[in-house]
């Protein structure tokens, strides 16, 4: 029988690697040394910044952080002329306020979001702005802000297309990307969502086999659903239905697309990326995102 200690030493390693929360980490995950460096990097470029400040009114930051494709960071110096505070995005308020457009947005193109050239084609129909948000379950970041984006799909405009889309840098990724899928093909995504982040960030459990061996994750989310009502045959046949299987290959696509190095990520309208570090907390994130969808659905 395992006792807590033993299950505390079996995650140890495990909770190093969703410490860092970035594609770096993750793929050197099978590395306890590795681990540990990768951790450090991805939880100082993700870190929550030590306070808050008002959207309105934000204190421009002294250095921003950036962690390159390679895993480096370049610290770049956001001090300086004035006039770097230009209001490339002028006239647009505040979602709370959207009617009133005389006033500048608080963010700075290349400080607090970053355009991508050229813009990628979405999925939403005429009139809709696309928000993504790449994320990870194992993820204590994308747990952190999973409340307020929860809040702010019961409040957001009609005309925002909301869609989580899974990282799937290694097994382990992937199999809590097929658990996510499984559960939305079979509607039950909605009722099991607050589960799964109690399960992985309150009970220590990762849902998955640590050994990366999917026949096993299998087994253990399978125990898992079934303890909350799902039918074992039900999710059986959707775990490597054809559905899944389309939707594992396109959120590869889109992460691939989108060279998504870090979660919690957010692409708005295939034009913006954003995430906690550029906006300087999850709050100001959502702010951030209302903006710049607002942005778009008035061109």
């Amino acid at each position: 029988m395992m006792t807590r200690s033993m299950r505390g030493a079996l995650l140890l390693g495990f909770f190093l690697i969703v410490a860092a929360c970035g594609r770096q980490s993750a793929e050197q995950s099978r590395s306890a040394d590795d681990t540990q460096a990768s951790a450090a990097v991805g939880t100082a470029n993700l870190a929550k910044p030590g306070s808050q400040q008002n959207p309105a009114a934000p204190a421009e930051p002294a250095t921003i952080t950036r962690v390159n494709e390679d895993g480096s960071e370049t610290v770049e110096d956001s001090s300086g002329d004035s006039g770097l505070h230009n209001t490339l995005l002028a006239a647009v308020a505040s979602t709370a306020a959207a009617a009133t457009l005389s006033a500048p947005t608080p963010w700075q193109e290349g400080v607090n979001y970053t355009r991508l050239v050229p813009a990628q084609p979405t999925a939403v129909p005429s009139g809709q702005v696309e928000v993504l948000e790449f994320f990870w379950y194992a993820c204590p970041h994308c747990y952190a802000i999973d409340p307020l984006v929860e809040a702010w799909k019961k409040t957001k405009p009609a005309y925002i297309s909301f869609s989580r889309v899974p990282v799937m840098w290694n097994e382990g990724h992937r199999s809590l990307a097929r658990l996510f899928y499984t559960l939305d093909s079979m509607g039950k995504l909605n009722d099991l969502h607050a589960a799964i982040w109690k399960q992985i960030h309150v009970n220590n459990d990762p849902l998955v086999d640590l050994g990366n061996n999917d026949a096993k994750s299998e087994q253990i989310q399978t125990a898992f659903v079934q303890r909350l009502g799902v039918s074992r045959e039900a999710f059986a046949a959707a775990y490597r239905s054809f559905a899944v299987e389309t939707e594992l290959q396109r959120a590869d696509q889109l992460e691939q697309r989108y060279r998504v190095t870090g979660v919690p990520t957010f692409v708005i309208n295939g034009k913006y990326v954003a995430d906690v570090g550029t906006a300087q907390s999850e709050e100001r994130l959502i702010s951030l995102v209302s903006d710049l969808a607002a942005i778009e659905h008035k061109r």
